[in-house]
């Protein structure tokens, strides 16, 4: 009896205390530290969100689903619109797009369709520890999808990228599902540019909105220079840990699945977390759009900040009424667009003086900040983790030219580009079984 009482007793302590701390969690907190972003890194999101907008339109002529201000898309400047239809449920539906304003070679995914079966299937695609690539893991549908993506479309985005002077940025963006698709696909890219006619690493971008978990934690970190997510307060799914596939596997056991997290929380230690390499995390480094405040009512002007977080990477599921809503792809481009001209209108009333943080000094700042990140991951023991960033490579242009003039003519001698043979190259493992980490340099082969 007294046996019981004891337990019954840990199990109250430890299910108020995962009560207490969710109750009193908010979305701002996640960022409570966190610096603000400047105008100028943050410009090209509500752009990237239109663009992906517009992927979820039939006629660009008479959209439908049109924003504040409207799409700001020239559809003459589509190069491609890929259906479900076309891409039988390999990968969401996405666009090409030409910007020439921008000078953007833009290549946009749209999120899961809650009606589409073959959306369901690509994110169930997983398992914890199934898919291990680049020195860590990602989520193997949606690694998958990005392959079968790149065989489609590399091609396509090579040309383009040489039509137009080989000086475009070759941007990908995506939403919820397709900001996974797109975040990994990115890595793939990065360390196989030589594919792409050599572009440069600092040509190559990547926009995650609200992003889906999809690689481990030093792959995150790692790839923070290149990809960028981007988080509206309160929304669900970068903060959901649980693997995607687990929760829709037990919809309907809700109350089961809230217990084993409850228990999870309570005594599983943080750092045992961080040190599972299995588990995975949203990719690169976030910017957290914050415009609600505890216990206050309505919505505040909202301010973007901004960092590469490696502890305490929104962790957390936050109890909101707005959990779901914030995860739209229409109020993020809108309080992205808020959040933006507020930005420029609190900088235009200092140009009189001064600059606090000029140009060249945020380029800095940013590079610094990414170094740190990776330094703490080292010295959190982060599984895998390394000092690298990754633009060593730069170093390596010269290989990577020949390298692309002897894809060329291998090219117009008859053969093309596998990317799934590329990705192979990621995914090696040693005589053991046991993942071999690779540098970024060893993978231009």
């Amino acid at each position: 009896m007294s046996v019981s009482c004891g337990v019954e007793c840990v199990l109250c302590v430890g299910c108020s205390r995962w009560a207490w701390k969710r109750c009193t969690h908010i979305g701002s907190d996640d960022s409570g530290s966190w610096p603000p972003a400047t105008p100028e890194e943050f410009e090209p999101i509500p752009r990237i969100c239109r663009i992906i907008l517009a992927v979820y339109e039939s006629d660009l002529y008479n959209p439908q689903y049109s924003p504040a201000g409207g799409h700001r898309v020239k559809p003459e400047w589509v190069v491609k619109r890929v259906t479900y239809e076309q891409t039988h449920g390999r990968a969401p539906p996405y666009l090409i797009y030409t910007d020439h304003d921008h000078h953007e070679i833009v290549l946009a995914i749209r999120g899961l369709n809650l009606i589409k079966e073959s959306d369901y299937k690509l994110l169930l695609d997983n398992r914890l520890g199934m898919q291990m690539f680049d020195g860590g893991f990602a989520h193997h549908g949606l690694l998958k999808s990005a392959t079968w993506l790149l065989n489609q479309e590399s091609e396509t985005l090579k040309c383009l990228w040489e039509e137009n002077g080989r000086c475009y940025r070759m941007v990908f963006g995506g939403h919820s599902l397709g900001s996974g698709v797109a975040a990994l696909l990115t890595v793939i890219v990065v360390n196989h540019r030589d594919r792409l006619a050599g572009i440069p690493r600092n040509l190559v971008s990547c926009y995650a909105v609200a992003p889906a978990r999809c690689m481990s934690l030093n792959l995150a970190v790692k790839y923070a220079d290149v990809i960028h997510s981007v988080i509206l307060q309160d929304d669900f799914l970068p903060r959901t840990a649980t693997p995607l596939e687990d929760i829709f596997k037990s919809i309907f056991c809700l109350p089961c699945l809230l217990f084993g997290v409850c228990l999870r929380d309570t005594f599983i230690p943080e750092g045992r977390k961080l040190r599972d390499p299995r588990r995975l995390y949203a990719p690169g480094r976030m910017y957290h759009i914050v415009e609600r405040r505890f216990c206050r009512c309505g919505r505040y002007p909202p301010e973007v900040r901004t960092a590469i977080p490696v502890d305490g990477r929104f962790e957390h599921i936050v109890l909101s009424c707005n959990a779901t809503s914030d995860h739209g792809i229409i109020w993020i481009e809108r309080e992205a667009e808020k959040a933006l001209q507020r930005m420029k209108e609190m900088s235009s009333d200092t140009v009189t003086t001064a600059p606090k943080i000029p140009k060249l000094e945020r380029l800095q700042t940013i590079e610094k900040e990414h170094k740190d990140a990776l330094e703490r991951a080292v010295s959190l023991n982060i599984p895998h983790a390394t000092t690298s960033t990754g633009n060593e490579e730069e170093s390596s242009q010269e290989k990577s030219a020949e390298a692309c003039q002897d894809e060329n003519k291998s090219a117009h001698g008859g053969g093309g580009t596998s990317w799934d043979e590329v990705v192979k190259k990621l995914m090696k493992r040693d005589e053991s079984g046991k993942l071999i980490l690779k540098s970024e340099t060893n993978a231009l082969q």
